[in-house]
């Protein structure tokens, strides 16, 4: 039995082979460790105790850059200093219990300076959150080698892969919008210089529901439409760069603005394709075939490196049995 673990904005989601579940943050937060471990019992119908190994994700995973167990994370694999959005601590908690509870877990890293893709990419410190991997692996498991998805909500996130690896990702803070969280622009940096607000906060208002009375003669998913567009037109020229015309590319289109139809349509209509809608639960269950692939021996996923838990991989499950 495997489980993936996806911490999202809105809420923790888990996925098993038989059942998904969500949790919101708060409330993650406000559970005993035997009474969430309990929940996640019942609303994945399993017991702990038939879990092989789990996938998670936590915040954006910029201290690791393999694919790690728990227990030899510092820091919950993230740096410090703070970061970019809200910290609610439900995602902490729950990372926190599962770890206590010496139940098999690798947590995966986020997509970041010094980890994998393009060096040039690395002019940027942060380019996706860890739960963009579970997204792409998903999309790879289903056959797709060489494609660009672009997860769309509070905030915008758009990652390259070419055959069978992650190349590039552009994070929230450096080009498109969301709903609420957006990129530092002239006037929100003389607001932070000001010290009106900090950084965070500013990117926390960089969205474009924040900026409606800004914007005339258009509706906000016309507005995120054009940019997540240009986002991955931006990733479309790095694909070239490998070998991948965008036209033999597969575009992918999720979050709460992603997979709106009309949004879907809007994107097509700007970059002359046809998009592909993936729905929410796709990075929990990505993280639970990342996890899946690790107990089997899997060398890599996507171009990242694994530091399996001893006695996971498929070899040594085989000397177990014939012993």
């Amino acid at each position: 039995m495997f489980i993936g673990i996806d911490h999202g904005t809105s809420g923790i989601r888990f996925a098993s082979p038989r059942c998904l579940f969500e949790i919101g943050r708060k409330r993650a937060l406000e559970l005993s460790s035997n009474d969430l471990l309990g929940e996640i019992e019942k609303n994945l119908r399993i017991t702990l105790d038939e879990v092989k190994l789990i996938g998670m994700t936590y915040s954006m995973g910029d201290a690791i850059s393999r694919i790690t167990p728990i227990w030899k994370v510092k820091n919950r694999g993230v740096k410090g200093g703070g970061g970019a959005g809200e910290h609610v601590g439900g995602g902490t908690r729950v990372f926190d219990v599962i770890k206590a509870a010496s139940i098999p877990a690798v947590l995966i890293p986020g997509i970041h300076r010094g980890s994998i893709g393009d060096p040039r990419m690395h002019v940027f410190s942060h380019g996706a959150s860890p739960e963009k991997v579970g997204v792409c692996y998903y999309i790879y498991r289903r056959g797709h080698r060489s494609f660009i998805v672009s997860d769309v909500s509070s905030n915008t996130v758009t990652v390259a892969v070419a055959d069978g690896k992650i190349i590039g990702a552009l994070d929230a803070c450096i080009f498109a919008p969301g709903t609420l969280q957006g990129p530092l622009d002239l006037e929100m940096i003389r607001e932070v210089d000001s010290g009106l607000c900090s950084a965070n906060e500013a990117f926390s208002k960089g969205g474009v529901l924040h900026k409606l009375n800004k914007i005339d003669g258009t509706t906000p998913g016309e507005v995120i439409a054009l940019f997540a567009s240009m986002e991955i037109s931006a990733l479309s020229v790095l694909l070239k760069d490998y070998g991948v015309e965008f036209r033999d590319a597969d575009l992918f289109l999720t979050g709460a603005i992603g997979s709106d139809e009309a949004f879907r349509v809007e994107v097509g209509r700007l970059l002359s394709c046809e998009p592909v809608v993936l729905d929410r639960w796709t990075a929990a269950k990505g993280c639970l075939e990342i996890a899946e692939a690790v107990f089997e021996g899997e060398s890599e996923i996507l171009g990242i490196g694994i530091d399996a838990p001893e006695g996971l991989n498929k070899e040594e499950k085989k000397t177990e049995k014939n012993i």
